[in-house]
Order: structure tokens, then C-alpha cells, then sequence
């Protein structure tokens, strides 16, 4: 199996060398790799790769799937409307 075309994010092309890659460098923090790789960050908002990400977590780290917290969800207060934007209201 190649590693660089198992995608776990397929939003955001993160691959499962590009997560190993991070998981040897020490970072194994759901939020950390968030930020790192944007994984979870696209158009799915996680809710593809997230429990792909845990399952490879909880491998790396040895633990149980629900010993891995998950990313925090940040949904919008609310809807905003394009034409409110571009008025810059």
C-alpha cells in the first residue's frame, strides 16, 4: 500500500504518509494537526476524515477510539447573506 495515495482528507489532499509524517514529529493532537495539515478544515467540515483521523490516533498512540478527543466544532452564530458582505454590513 502506498501511503501517499491513501487520502484521509480528501477535502484537503492530506495523506496517510502526510499524517505519519506528523505523528513522528511528536504531534498527535487532534486540534495540532488540525491546524498543521487543515485536516477536518475543508468543505466536509470533518465530518469524513475526523473519525479517520481518531481511528489513526488511537492506533499511533496505542489508545481506545474514545480516548481520542475530537476537533472542536465551531458552526456560525448565523447565516450571513452575500449581498450583507459585499455591502460591509
Amino acid at each position: 500500500m502506498d501511503k501517499r495515495k491513501v487520502f484521509i482528507c480528501r477535502c484537503e489532499d492530506v495523506t496517510l504518509d502526510a499524517l505519519e509524517r506528523a505523528f513522528s514529529e511528536g504531534i498527535t493532537d487532534f486540534e495540532e494537526l488540525k491546524r498543521m495539515l487543515r485536516i477536518g478544515m475543508g468543505a466536509c467540515q470533518g465530518m469524513t476524515c475526523g473519525e479517520l483521523l481518531q481511528r489513526e490516533l488511537a492506533k499511533h498512540l496505542g489508545k481506545k477510539l474514545s480516548e481520542i478527543k475530537t476537533a472542536t466544532v465551531r458552526p456560525p452564530l448565523m447565516g450571513v447573506k452575500l449581498d450583507a458582505i459585499r455591502r460591509g454590513k
